[in-house]
């Protein structure tokens, strides 16, 4: 499954091929900033049909989501990880978390985050930054800045299908409270996406 597998529409089909080379150039450019030793385990939260696996199918790598996934490659984990994930305290060498704190509610972030940090040495976690002027779900320029009542109506026109109570993008401000420093990934001058890299300790 794509970038917009599960998106609608004429504007998800053109907009797939551009996003599935942004994530990958993404990962070709940051995800070796984990500094990831050799023979590392991998737990990734928020996994969806391939995740991490997709770039790096020869990596340890367990994948987490909170639906089944039963063509995921690999070892999977059906879990909440804003309630309790079932691993020990740094279970993996990190944690690898794409486009998925935006999703959980805005009340139960900081849990989210604080499950991810427990269960891992280091962590890489990416968020689509609030401040980049197209939504990127539904692929609307500016409605992640309108009023939720105006964003709900506004959202129909777009790509993402459904309507996501909880979804809300996150500020560089918002992620660093989470998880600690973060550095941009940029799009024609813009900063597209936040990083927050912490290499296992």
């Amino acid at each position: 499954m794509g970038v917009y597998g599960t998106a609608r529409g004429p504007l998800a089909r053109m907009a797939e091929p551009f996003a599935a080379r942004a994530r990958a150039r993404r990962h070709a450019t940051l995800f070796a900033l984990t500094g990831l030793p050799a023979g590392a385990r991998i737990v990734d939260v928020g996994c969806g049909s391939s995740g991490l696996r997709g770039f790096e199918p020869g990596l340890d790598v367990t994948g987490v989501d909170l639906v089944e996934r039963p063509a995921y490659p690999g070892p999977f984990v059906l879990a909440d990880a804003a309630r309790r994930l079932p691993f020990a305290d740094a279970e993996f060498d990190l944690a690898y978390c794409t486009s998925v704190v935006e999703h959980v509610a805005p009340a139960r972030r900081a849990a989210f985050a604080a499950e991810v940090r427990r269960v891992a040495r280091g962590w890489y976690v990416q968020t689509p930054a609030r401040s980049f002027p197209v939504e990127p779900h539904a692929l609307l320029p500016g409605a992640h800045w309108l009023p939720r009542r105006a964003r709900r109506a506004y959202w129909r026109l777009g790509a993402a299908g459904s309507w996501e109570e909880d979804l809300r993008l996150l500020s560089r401000r918002e992620l660093e409270e989470l998880f600690g420093p973060a550095v941009p990934e940029r799009f024609a001058g813009l900063v597209k996406s936040w990083i927050s890299v912490r290499p296992p300790s």
